[in-house]
């Protein structure tokens, strides 16, 4: 009886995954295109120091989760958010798209990495090396356009030694 349960459990379990497997074959290349295209879109912004640009890649309920900090929810937090970070750094990355995967026909992720440079602003000394990982949760909206429904980033650089 043991037997019968856990294999009629585990097929259940397999079946509840079909939907999502199917789901993930359903991205076209002009999805994926115009998703790679607001990626892009957002290292020209975030190397610019373009709020306004950053801005309209974000969707309206969108939490920007960054390293070492406590997220940030909705768009007036994000744009807070980023008003802060361009006062303070200016950056000189390029990301590459490792992937792009849907979660539904309005629905994906992107992982990307990202490298560079980071300028201290309020500092003499020269731009020191940046390189992140990046996670984006991405969501259709109604006009069409992929926005950024949540984002979180956690650097790839070594530990600094103390």
């Amino acid at each position: 009886m043991y037997k019968i349960l856990c294999t009629t459990l585990a097929i259940i379990a397999l079946s509840a995954t079909l939907p999502l497997t199917a789901l993930a074959q359903t991205l076209s290349s002009s999805d994926a295109g115009a998703i790679a295209k607001q990626l892009q879109r957002y290292e020209l912004t975030l190397n610019a120091a373009d709020i306004d640009g950053v801005m309209e890649l974000y969707a309206e309920n969108a939490v920007f989760m960054p390293q070492h900090s406590l997220p940030v929810v909705g768009r007036d937090a994000v744009r807070s958010a980023y008003r802060h970070v361009f006062d303070t750094i200016k950056l000189n990355i390029r990301f590459e798209i490792d992937e792009v995967r849907p979660l539904s026909s309005d629905w994906a992720f992107a992982r990307t990495r990202s490298t560079g440079t980071v300028k201290v602003l309020a500092s003499d000394q020269a731009p020191i090396p940046e390189a992140n990982q990046e996670l984006f949760v991405l969501h259709r909206e109604d006009d069409g356009q992929w926005r950024f429904v949540r984002y979180i980033f956690s650097t790839t650089n070594p530990p600094t030694q103390r």
